[in-house]
């Protein structure tokens, strides 16, 4: 059975942690009950912010999943800077996301460390929420799917299907991401589709329906509507208008048609 719509809000490097608390608060204040009833929210502050976010969530008995931007596959070890998942974890983190373009691009990650993270994740408790999607000159060529069915097929390498069910799957296609730009309603359905495609060729039919799919690339309170009404949209993983709490909370409460 599909799973309610998960809005996903990557903070990115943005906000202190005393920002960090002022902003899921005002965020608290402007969702309400109905809300939560009809959308899962998760927040994904920079890790300086986490034990913060944390204590402000479960303090407050807010309803909104507390997510991380990255992590290492590795449990411990000499990696100077790294975040482990069981690290992550015991902060109560729900969701990771793992492979985001800008760690691919910026940071030079790879399509088998994502496939690492992605079971690092899983093995920690929490539920990845995998990024793929193609650069500007890769949709210019015509290999958009080609590039995007390689990144999924890749992140699930030896993932079993009662984890792939879980997993949340991200299409952000990386020209759209803060420029402003957005994919057409049409296209973003077709790559959703497309992911969920290569799912079901992984597993099956049951599995492609349980995964979330999101969209990601400009997301905002003026389109959010027309691509959550997609069949194959599940969710939105949103990046600048996550930082404020008005747009953001009105992202999640698309569902009330207003």
């Amino acid at each position: 059975m599909a799973r309610k719509p998960l809005l996903s809000g990557n903070w990115k490097m943005h906000h202190n942690h005393f920002e960090a608390i002022q902003t899921v608060q005002k965020l608290s204040y402007l969702l309400t009950d109905a809300d939560y009833q009809a959308v899962d929210v998760s927040v994904h502050p920079p890790f300086t912010d986490l034990r913060s976010v944390q204590t402000v969530l479960e303090s407050d008995e807010v309803p909104v999943a507390l997510g991380a931007q990255h992590c290492h596959w590795e449990s411990k070890g000499a990696f100077t800077g790294e975040v482990s998942p069981p690290m992550l974890a015991k902060l109560n983190v729900s969701y990771v996301i793992a492979g985001h373009s800008e760690r691919r691009d910026l940071f030079g990650e790879t399509d088998d460390m994502v496939n690492r993270k992605v079971k690092a994740i899983f093995a920690a408790g929490m539920t990845p929420i995998m990024c793929v999607g193609e650069h500007l000159e890769e949709r210019e060529a015509g290999t958009t799917e080609e590039r995007v069915s390689s990144q999924v097929r890749a992140g699930l390498a030896e993932v079993g299907a009662e984890q792939a069910a879980e997993l949340v799957i991200a299409y952000e296609p990386i020209w759209a991401i803060g420029t402003g730009k957005t994919a057409t309603t049409e296209d973003a359905q077709a790559m959703c589709a497309e992911v969920r495609g290569v799912v079901r060729d992984l597993y099956d039919s049951s599995v492609a329906t349980a995964v979330r799919i999101q969209y990601g690339g400009s997301v905002k309170p003026t389109n959010t509507a027309e691509l959550m009404a997609q069949a194959d949209i599940d969710g939105a993983l949103v990046g600048g208008a996550s930082l404020d709490p008005d747009d953001f909370s009105r992202i999640v409460q698309y569902h009330r048609g207003e």
